[in-house]
C-alpha cells in the first residue's frame, strides 16, 4: 500500500470529496445524455408526425372526394327522381261534356243548373235564354267546374229532365304540360342571360342589338305564359254544355173535336185573312182607278165643250 501523495495544503483528500466529484461528472453525463435524447426524439416525433400528416392528407381529400361525389350522385338521383316523378304523378286531362235535356220549364232548370255547379265550386260562363215560336222557352248554358266534381255535376244535371243526348270526351295533355313548362325555364334562363350581357355592354350598337333580342324572348316567354295559364285553366275546370228545351206541344184535352171557341177563332182568322186582301187589292189597283179617273174628268170636260160649240 503505497504513502498517500501530500497537498499544498499538506492534508490528504478524503473519501467524501472524491464520490461528490465523482457524482457531480456522473450527473452532468446524464444530463447531457438526457438533453441529446431528448432532441433526438423530439426531432424524431417531429419527421414522424409531418410524414403522418403527410401520409394522412391523401386519405382525407380521397374522403372529402368521396363524399363529394356521393353528394353529387344522390343531387343526380334526387333531380332525377324529381323529373321522373313531376311528370308521372299528375296527369293533366281536359274533359269536356254536351248534354241535351228535355223539361217542363226552362228558366227553372237553368236555376237548378245554377246552384248545382256553383255548389260544386264551379261558374256559369255563358247562358242565353229565348222563347220559340212564342210557344215555349229554350236555354244554352256553357258550366265550368272542377275537375273532382265533373262525374257527380254530369249525372244531376242529366237527371233534370227527359236526356236527349249526352256526349263526353277527355284527352290527356300531360306531355304538352311539361313540355311547355321546360320551354318556360328554358326561356326565362336566357332572358336573364340577354339581361345580364346588357348590364355588361358599353357599346351603344350592342346594347340596341341586345334590347331586340330581349324584346323577341320576352314575347316568346309571354306567349309561353300564356298557354301555360290557358292549359292550366281547361285542365282544373271541366267544361259542360247543356241545352234545355221546353216540349214543343203542350199536353192537350182527351177530347181533341174543335168547339164552339176554335170555330170563332178560325171564322175570325178567316175574317180577316179577308179582310186584308181585300185591302191589298184595293191598294194594288188605286193607281189604276186614280188614272182612269182622272182620263174620266177630261174626258167630260171635252164634251162638255163640243156641245157648247155646237149649240152656238
Amino acid at each position: 500500500m503505497q504513502a498517500a501523495v501530500p497537498t499544498r495544503t499538506g492534508r490528504r483528500p478524503g473519501r467524501p470529496a472524491v464520490r461528490r466529484t465523482h457524482t457531480a461528472l456522473a450527473a452532468g453525463l446524464l444530463t447531457a445524455v438526457l438533453a441529446l435524447s431528448g432532441c433526438g426524439a423530439s426531432a424524431d416525433g417531429d419527421a414522424a408526425s409531418s410524414s403522418d400528416k403527410k401520409a394522412a392528407a391523401p386519405a382525407q381529400q380521397d374522403k372529402a372526394a368521396g363524399e363529394a361525389a356521393a353528394d353529387g350522385k344522390q343531387r343526380a338521383a334526387g333531380s332525377g327522381a324529381a323529373k321522373k316523378q313531376n311528370p308521372l304523378t299528375v296527369a293533366h286531362v281536359i274533359r269536356t261534356a254536351s248534354l241535351s235535356v228535355e223539361v217542363k220549364s226552362a228558366p227553372r232548370a237553368s236555376a237548378a243548373a245554377r246552384a248545382t255547379v256553383e255548389a260544386a265550386g264551379g261558374l256559369v260562363a255563358s247562358e242565353n235564354t229565348e222563347q220559340v215560336d212564342d210557344t215555349h222557352d229554350s236555354s244554352h248554358l256553357v258550366l265550368r267546374v272542377p275537375q273532382g266534381e265533373y262525374d257527380s255535376v254530369l249525372r244531376e244535371l242529366s237527371g233534370a229532365g227527359k236526356l236527349l243526348s249526352r256526349t263526353s270526351a277527355a284527352k290527356d295533355v300531360t306531355d304538352q304540360v311539361v313540355d311547355v313548362e321546360s320551354r318556360i325555364a328554358t326561356q326565362r334562363a336566357s332572358v336573364k342571360r340577354v339581361r345580364g350581357l346588357m348590364d355588361q355592354a358599353d357599346k351603344l350598337a350592342d346594347v340596341v342589338t341586345l334590347e331586340g333580342e330581349l324584346s323577341s324572348r320576352q314575347a316568346s316567354l309571354e306567349s309561353l305564359l300564356a298557354q301555360q295559364a290557358s292549359l292550366k285553366d281547361r285542365t282544373t275546370l271541366a267544361t259542360i254544355t247543356l241545352d234545355l228545351s221546353e216540349p214543343e206541344t203542350e199536353a192537350a184535352d182527351d177530347n181533341d173535336d174543335p168547339g164552339f171557341l176554335d170555330a170563332l177563332g178560325g171564322g175570325w182568322h178567316a175574317f180577316v185573312t179577308t179582310v186584308r186582301w181585300f185591302a191589298m187589292a184595293v191598294g194594288a189597283a188605286a193607281p189604276f182607278l186614280a188614272a182612269a179617273a182622272v182620263l174620266l174628268v177630261l174626258w167630260r170636260l171635252l164634251r162638255r165643250r163640243r156641245k157648247a160649240a155646237a149649240g152656238k
